[in-house]
């Protein structure tokens, strides 16, 4: 009776949590950009002309500005004005060290160009016959590849439940396996703590098994 009671305990949490973390979320988000309203003058907001405010309206508008901003940095006058912009922060001390980390992990993660966070790699580590998902972020990893004389990949390992902590390591090319699963696939594996695995056939890989059993 007691299992019964527990299994059916645990259903109502796996159909409740997920829903629950999501509505916090997009909550979360939709009030972050409903702050964007500011930027309209308070005799144009919602609640001024009907009475009423209007939630998410404030994504709508963030939309429209992400969209505006990089229409107008793609041209020859926007790309001068963001390299005086970038001047700018390499001045401030403090400001200069944050805004480069964020830029360059922004274009890490979101540029369509390169192969970081493009390919989900498999290494033994910490140590041989224990297997770890990494994501592969670099290639070309200069003097560390001269000084070890081997061909050298720059990997991220993710922590668990939270992919966006972790460690990097240098590993030869020749020690990683490449795997079919998607970057978002092996995130939700992160992030389930193993629990949610990417359905996969054998087909789907022409060369099996990667590695031949020492006798």
């Amino acid at each position: 009776m007691m299992k019964r009671l527990r299994r059916y305990l645990v259903a109502g949490i796996l159909v409740w949590l997920p829903l629950g973390v999501t509505i916090v979320i997009v909550r979360f988000l939709i009030t972050m950009m409903d702050k964007s309203l500011v930027l309209v003058p308070r005799q144009y907001h919602p609640e001024e002309w009907l009475g009423v405010g209007i939630p998410g309206l404030g994504v709508i508008l963030t939309i429209i500005l992400l969209l505006l901003t990089g229409v107008l940095t793609a041209n020859i006058v926007g790309r001068t004005f963001m390299g005086g912009w970038e001047s700018l922060m390499d001045r401030i001390p403090v400001a200069r060290s944050i805004y480069g980390a964020a830029k360059n992990f922004a274009e890490i993660v979101f540029s369509d160009s390169g192969n970081a966070f493009k390919k989900v790699l498999l290494v033994e580590y910490p140590r041989k016959g224990v297997y770890t998902l990494t994501f592969q972020t670099a290639t070309d990893v200069g003097e560390i590849q001269g000084r070890t004389g081997e061909d050298v990949v720059c990997c991220f390992v993710p922590t668990t439940p939270n992919p966006t902590s972790g460690f990097i390591i240098i590993i030869p090319k020749k020690d990683t396996i490449e795997l079919d699963m998607e970057v978002d696939e092996a995130v939700k594996l992160i992030m389930s703590l193993g629990v949610v695995v990417p359905t996969w056939t054998k087909h789907q890989t022409a060369e099996l098994p990667f590695k031949t059993p020492e006798k």
